[in-house]
């Protein structure tokens, strides 16, 4: 029995890790088509949180054991928030990040002194975030995906690379989000949106314009043919031409 159980459940297993690894793998396209970094920009952002997250030392495990960090990374710049015991354990959190990721450019530390937040504060920071990211769907200045988000007692932090439009649009819309003490911008800023995006926009634009005339073409011709329909039923109402719906709908399928 064990024989027929194990393979079976490798199978499903690997189906499994198969299906997430593509549902991953057409997110990460998704994701990179949209945003204002390169492919291998996002690959680095990943690649250092995952050291920040991974592989500590026992000195920095000792060091670090009460306290509570969380990271965010953007275009190789890291913020890090949290608490820390005492002012030391702050400064020695910041200077170990660059030694995680040669590719490091940046520490933001907004480390703060102070007791570890518990399971009810952490719990409404990620309300918070849910929140601000919710908003930023129902906003037309900027794309969402080109602004992180992370909240830390209830202070929102936003990256990300916009210009400074989008910047405040998005410091405006985080700021009405429940329960939002301060928005902090940690913003890369750009002159100008860039050509390529302003160009794919432009195609969709048209495109989707293209799609509104050919809809309406298809509705003036329906209507045409539906009134030659009606016409030719009043002149020959004994016709064995067969005018269901359903074969109206086949004949425009031309």
């Amino acid at each position: 029995m064990k024989k027929i159980i194990l393979p079976a459940i490798i199978i499903t297993s690997t189906l499994f890790l198969n299906g997430c690894l593509l549902s991953s793998a057409v997110s990460t396209a998704f994701v990179a088509s949209n945003d204002r970094r390169t492919a291998g920009e996002i690959l680095d952002d990943n690649s250092i949180l995952l050291s920040l997250h991974a592989g500590n030392t026992k000195e920095e495990n000792e060091k670090t054991k009460d306290a509570h960090l969380n990271y965010m990374v953007y275009d190789t710049e890291v913020l890090v928030t949290g608490e820390v015991p005492n002012e030391g354990i702050r400064n020695y959190v910041e200077t170990r990040i660059p030694l995680k990721d040669f590719k490091i450019s940046r520490v933001i530390n907004e480390l703060r002194v102070a007791p570890n937040s518990g399971i009810l504060s952490r719990a409404k920071d990620s309300t918070i975030t849910a929140q601000v990211e919710l908003l930023f769907l129902n906003q037309d200045v900027f794309n969402p995906i080109h602004v992180k988000v992370m909240t830390e007692n209830r202070s929102v932090y936003l990256m990300g690379k916009v210009t400074l439009r989008e910047a405040n649009k998005a410091t405006k819309v985080a700021s009405k989000a429940n329960g939002v003490q301060r928005v902090v911008k940690l913003f890369r800023y750009l002159k100008t949106r860039p050509a390529a995006e302003i160009q794919r926009e432009k195609e969709k634009e048209l495109q989707a314009e293209k799609d509104a005339r050919t809809a309406k073409e298809l509705e003036i011709l329906k209507a045409k043919r539906a009134e030659l329909r009606r016409q030719i039923r009043a002149l020959d109402p004994k016709s064995g031409t067969d005018f269901s719906l359903e074969q109206m709908n086949n004949d425009a399928d031309f």
